[in-house]
């Protein structure tokens, strides 16, 4: 299928999501809300990939929401209405936050290749990722303060998550650039490459490295991963124990074994198809 902010490549298991805007630094355009999610689900439901990349085309990763979204509505409300226009202005805000979500909820890992800015919503797209590695030239940065208002759409729940609570804080109240180099410091990023050319080989060569496996024990992985973030250690023991107990695949654990002793690659099934409608 044809996107308007970005093109799918699938090859070797691997699908490979490149933002194609450079141009207009791949700001996220009121298409790219609506197509991202169906690009991440229609991969995550029809098992297309063991692995996702999420890449970008030119010198930056993302600038952000694109001022187009913002003038569909809800910067100029109806004050007769202002209440209503509120409530409605939540859903809107909800919708958004879903695109992100769709990363984080798909069955594949997702890795994300930065490079140059990862600005605004570039910030709340990348924490929804699995993985994150940058170029040198990288740099995050919570620009939505420095234009008068609060991140929205994911950076402040996962953010906070993923590096010390007072550089999270740092980044959202001062909205300065966070480089690469310091990103790996603090965790946000997994590695830092020397290029642009660098960096989506090192991240393509990381997804082999996951495709390889045995996609239901990798969706597991992200699934137990997951939920441990949300819960205390005694659920999450409990849920990897029923998780185990009823999709734990003796034929994977063989194929592992035998594939090694026969100096092969191992041969897995994939993911079946989730299907959307009885």
């Amino acid at each position: 299928m044809a996107y308007t902010c970005f093109t799918v490549d699938i090859a070797d298991h691997i699908a490979h999501i490149r933002f194609n805007r450079p141009d207009k630094a791949n700001s996220m355009i009121p298409e790219f809300w609506r197509e991202l999610p169906e690009a991440v689900n229609d991969i995550s439901d029809n098992a297309w990939a063991r692995v996702i990349v999420l890449s970008s085309e030119g010198k930056h990763f993302s600038s952000g929401m694109d001022i187009s979204v913002f003038m569909q509505g809800g910067l100029d409300p109806d004050e007769s209405n202002r209440e209503l226009d509120a409530e409605l202005f939540t859903h809107k805000v909800k919708a958004l936050q879903n695109t992100f979500s769709a990363l984080e909820n798909a069955r594949q890992p997702v890795l994300a290749a930065i490079q140059g800015g990862a600005i605004g919503a570039g910030v709340d797209l990348v924490t929804a990722c699995d993985c994150r590695y940058a170029s040198e030239d990288a740099f995050f940065c919570i620009q939505e303060t420095a234009v008068g208002m609060t991140a929205d759409v994911g950076t402040f729940p996962r953010l906070a998550r993923l590096i010390p609570e007072g550089w999270a804080r740092q980044m959202s109240y001062t909205a300065e650039r966070l480089p690469a180099s310091k990103a790996k410091e603090i965790g946000l990023v997994n590695e830092v490459f020397a290029s642009h050319e660098a960096l989506l080989a090192g991240v393509m060569e990381i997804a082999g490295k996951i495709a390889v496996h045995s996609p239901l024990a990798v969706t597991g992985c992200k699934a137990m991963i997951n939920y441990s973030r949300d819960h205390s250690t005694a659920d999450a023991l409990n849920y990897i124990g029923v998780w185990n107990a009823g999709m734990l695949r003796a034929d994977d654990i063989k194929e592992s074994f035998i594939a090694k002793m026969e100096k092969r690659a191992p041969k897995f099934a994939d993911l079946k198809k989730i299907k959307k409608s009885l």
